[in-house]
């Protein structure tokens, strides 16, 4: 069902005193929000300023009036390094900084946590899903997203059992989130039986696929699964076409759930399936919604706009329901949380991942992603 504009602004009307006058809190949004990847970073960031800009009009977060600060780690480990380290910076001079939501990608996630980990703030990631993100005993660390392992199991069974697969080339890019993620999926295959007859590593933003298509061609695949970005996805899948093999079986990871996998595919992207952590903006949110974030961002949501929202709300509502900004007693109230957002249920477990993670499934039907699953 989808989530009203309105009903969202009434749960969290409690959150304020008198708009702001108790003066500003600052929420960092960090992400690529330049260069191949920045459709994904300006898509959070969008729905974290929806959010804060609900909570503004309805008194703010304790009183304070939110203020969003966006930072651009460019999709690149070192620069999340030191983007987190202005973040250090600015907690250490005594700025009153809540937390972080960010980073989209699971190396930037890795990067960052090296330093947001010892800061007395919160870091809740709206799509980071490399699996030992949330071992390490991060005390402040939360995702509102499905792991890879969730991710793997659920796009490996439907691809076996729903679409039949048995031979299976699996290609995945080379940075933690494609490494781990293409593994689980090697393994998952197996264990239902299916043979993983390619396993093959890309580069991050590759855009030629001329040697990986001729192994696709050897292997004789029935289904082909694609662990990376949208940054590669829609130029491996026009190569296929090219090569006349677009007729196989096409399934890629929620790193492509972008409008970019399907405008950039020269036409190909029709027909391939698409795992995301997150359903149709058009099913989970209504037209208020959708009028509201365009006039805070400007533009038309993307599919993880609704993520950077919920991930602001989570933390909205841990901060509520400590009564203070203090990280270790928000950390606590988010464990405890039992909440609806327009991702539907959170509640989390110990370690920050999700009690009940989803996996959507879409397939490009009319050049639109088209949930088929659940």
């Amino acid at each position: 069902m989808a989530i009203s504009l309105v009903l969202i602004t009434l749960v969290l009307a409690g959150c304020g005193g008198a708009g702001g006058s108790r003066g500003e809190v600052t929420v960092y949004v960090v992400g690529p929000l330049s260069g191949e990847q920045s459709n994904t970073g300006q898509t959070i960031a969008g729905g974290v300023s929806l959010m804060a800009e609900q909570l503004n009009r309805s008194g703010g977060l304790l009183g304070y009036k939110l203020d969003v600060v966006e930072l651009d780690d460019e999709a690149d480990s070192d620069t999340a390094t030191k983007v987190a380290g202005q973040i250090q910076a600015a907690v250490q001079r005594g700025d009153k900084v809540i937390g972080v939501i960010g980073h989209p990608n699971s190396g930037q996630t890795e990067a960052g946590m090296a330093i947001y980990k010892d800061l007395p703030i919160i870091v809740i990631t709206p799509t980071a899903s490399e699996v030992s993100l949330t071992h390490q005993g991060y005390h402040n660390f939360f995702r509102v997203n499905a792991s890879n392992d969730v991710q793997a199991e659920t796009g490996a069974e439907y691809l076996v059992q729903k679409l039949g697969a048995k031979k299976v080339a699996v290609l995945f890019n080379d940075d933690p989130y494609g490494q781990d993620l293409g593994k689980l999926v090697v393994a998952d295959l197996s264990t239902l039986g299916a043979n993983a007859v390619l396993n093959r590593q890309v580069k991050v933003e590759q855009n030629r696929f001329t040697s990986e298509v001729a192994l696709i061609k050897a292997a004789a695949p029935d289904a082909i699964y694609y662990a990376g970005y949208e940054t590669e996805c829609p130029y491996l899948r026009a190569d296929l076409r090219d090569a006349g093999l677009n007729n196989i079986t096409f399934m890629a990871s929620d790193g492509c759930f972008l409008s970019a996998t399907i405008d950039n595919s020269d036409g190909a992207a029709e027909g391939m399936y698409i795992t995301g952590f997150a359903p149709s903006p058009k099913a989970a949110v209504d037209e208020s919604w959708i009028q509201q974030y365009q006039a805070v961002d400007y533009r038309n949501p993307d599919t993880y706009s609704i993520n950077g929202y919920s991930a602001m709300q989570v933390l909205a509502e841990g901060v509520e329901k400590a009564g203070t900004f203090d990280s270790s007693k928000v950390a606590d109230a988010i464990r405890a949380l039992d909440i609806k957002t327009a991702l539907g249920e959170v509640q989390y477990q110990p370690d920050g991942d999700l009690r009940d993670p989803k996996i959507y499934i879409f397939q490009v039907k009319g050049g639109q992603f088209v949930q088929v699953a659940p």
